[in-house]
């Protein structure tokens, strides 16, 4: 009986050895190798959607299509020339038979109320230059979406990890668990075994639901890395990509550290006044792009004011006549006249029109208010998430983390020397576990908080080198991730 207690004992001590190298190491049986090459990085990740967004392609054309435009509209109408026959008598049809019958060539050209081309090519320049800053604004919420998607799916795969590297562990609990029972002479209960058996299909289940997970971010995460291009054919369009795998993406093993712009205000228990945050925030992208709409519709009101002024216009013809029926050559006759209208009636035209263009412009400026608004929402949100979250960070650290690792030792070795419960054993490993998976979960929603916070910052930030940390930046008028050149 001592000699089998002794077997026993020498089970659940070899048990305890391999939890200690399972938490360490992964089973290589079990997690496939990763290499450099093949997997996905973060810094590639983002880079690569910012690079195949179509929605910055079709931006650009729009701004050239208004760059265009604003040449376009600075030029005078085309002239008009008019061709005619004058005054021919219809009791023969002889050209030359009336004095007054003249064969007529006239062109006209009109010339646009006061400075409406200039004003007009104005407006357009001015609209055009808030593309550039739409695609930082793009280009940075994409860095968001894409990162954030990224961090996402690299939780799930450490997850799954952990939980696989767990498994070996409780199976050889289990094997334990069945060997003590079935000697009769261990302190081994049958719901022990039962007990074991059913944490192993949880875990089953727990990687199943993971895995399920994972195919929702991966097919997320494909529909920004994979690339289309549209090759046109005489008879229809091909759309043509580059076999990018949609499933099975295999994500590196590290976890991006991302560098927080203007840290000193952010990891701060003191909180800014609305007025005084909204300076770091005044340059961003998307409020520039707003402001110059604004500038736009402004000078849309000096547009609709020019039509208080009159339209000129300017013709001139030539009259050709005949000789009379004796033979003498009659004179050619040449026409010149200047035309204009008279804006006279302008209360419910050109008084409106102003109106309306006013009234355009103050609906574009609560849109920007609208959005200061959100901006600055969406970081005392963040900031305040931020700051919980390294709470539970260093709680885990500090205190919770070893104190479970504490008592899944405590109750191992209890069990080893006969004085413990199996089900405590397993419930701590559980514990372990699940503390682990929850570390995890709070630094990957670190480095989501820490993109957030760095959207609202981008017209702040200044180009970072860093060939170990990352960061939102402005290099050339894009918004990347730096450290991955």
């Amino acid at each position: 009986m001592n000699k089998f207690k002794i077997i026993i004992s020498l089970s659940v001590k070899y048990c305890a050895g391999m939890l200690a190298l399972t938490v360490l190491t992964a089973n290589s049986a079990d997690i496939p190798t990763i290499t450099s090459s093949s997997a996905l990085t973060f810094e590639k990740a983002i880079k690569s959607a910012q690079k195949n967004d179509p929605w910055l392609t079709g931006n650009v054309h729009k701004q050239n299509a208004i760059e265009a435009m604003s040449t376009a509209v600075g030029t005078l109408p085309d002239p008009k020339v008019s061709l005619g026959l004058a005054n021919l008598p219809i009791n023969g049809f002889d050209f030359g038979q009336e004095g007054m019958t003249q064969a007529k060539v006239g062109i006209s050209q009109m010339f646009p109320r006061g400075d409406t081309l200039l004003i007009k090519r104005e407006q357009l320049k001015i609209e055009s230059e808030s593309f550039p800053y739409q695609r930082k604004d793009r280009e940075s919420k994409v860095a968001v979406t894409v990162g954030s998607l990224w961090l996402d799916a690299y939780r799930i795969q450490e997850s799954i990890a952990l939980i696989e590297k767990n498994r070996a562990l409780f199976e050889q609990l289990a094997d334990v668990a069945e060997a003590s029972y079935s000697s009769a002479l261990g302190k081994t209960r049958q719901q022990d075994i039962v007990r074991a058996q059913l944490e192993l299909t949880r875990l089953e289940d727990r990687l199943d639901v993971l895995g399920q997970q994972q195919n929702r971010f991966e097919g997320m995460l494909s529909q920004w890395l994979t690339k289309f291009s549209i090759e046109k054919s005489s008879q229809s369009e091909t759309y043509v990509d580059d076999d990018f795998n949609l499933h099975n993406i295999v994500l590196t093993k590290q976890l991006p550290q991302i560098d927080l712009v203007n840290s000193n205000i952010v990891l701060t228990d003191s909180w800014l006044r609305p007025s005084e945050l909204a300076k770091y925030i005044a340059n961003h992208p998307s409020l520039v792009a707003v402001e110059k709409k604004i500038k736009s519709t402004k000078t849309g009101i000096k547009l609709a004011k020019q039509k208080y002024k009159p339209e000129w216009g300017l013709n001139a013809s030539y009259g050709y006549r005949d000789d009379d029926p004796m033979g003498n050559s009659r004179a050619d006759l040449f026409s010149v006249g200047v035309t204009f209208d008279l804006p006279l009636f302008t209360d419910n035209r050109q008084d409106k029109e102003v109106k309306s263009a006013i009234s355009k412009t103050e609906a574009i400026k609560t849109e920007k208010l609208l959005l200061m608004r959100k901006l600055l929402a969406s970081y005392s949100s963040a900031k305040g998430r931020l700051l919980r979250l390294k709470d539970r960070q260093n709680l885990y650290k500090e205190k919770l983390l070893p104190q479970i690792h504490d008592q899944a030792e405590a109750s191992l070795t209890a069990y080893t020397n006969d004085d413990g419960d199996f089900a405590e054993v397993v419930r701590s490993r559980i514990a372990v576990l699940n503390a682990e998976i929850d570390e995890l979960t709070l630094n990957v929603e670190e480095q989501k908080l820490l993109l957030e916070l760095n959207y609202l910052f981008i017209g702040s930030i200044d180009p970072v080198v860093s060939n170990n940390n990352m960061n939102l930046s402005n290099n050339s008028g894009f918004t990347v991730i730096s450290g991955d050149e």
